[in-house]
């Protein structure tokens, strides 16, 4: 089971960090995947922590979003700086490991207002 927190309402040019914590004993981590979604909109794929570690962006986002993992304690994070209305959205964090594909999150609000 993995849980998104860290969303919320944010002036145009702000910041937040999203977490994305996965509970339980968790073994062959593939990588973590950061999505978003608007209503009406399929869902988008935002950015990646592998486990090699490597991360990769989604053009939009790449020099404002970080993503990085708290190994200890199972635990991912996306830094969102610069924030801009167009990053409103659901924010999911996916979970990818050797015996389970995907395991989603509830997702996560994120509102920023110009």
């Amino acid at each position: 089971r993995v849980v998104e927190s860290g969303g919320g309402l944010v002036h145009s040019g702000g910041s937040l960090r999203l977490s994305c914590t996965a509970s339980g004993a968790i073994s062959s981590i593939y990588s973590v995947e950061w999505h978003r979604q608007t209503p009406g909109k399929r869902r988008e794929w935002v950015a990646m922590f592998t486990s090699a570690p490597t991360t990769n962006y989604t053009d939009s986002v790449k020099g404002r979003f970080i993503a990085s993992r708290d190994g200890a304690k199972n635990t991912w994070f996306l830094q969102m700086n610069s924030l801009k209305p167009e990053d409103t959205a659901v924010y999911y964090c996916n979970l990818r490991t050797l015996l389970v594909p995907e395991t989603w999150g509830q997702g996560t609000q994120v509102t920023v207002s110009s």
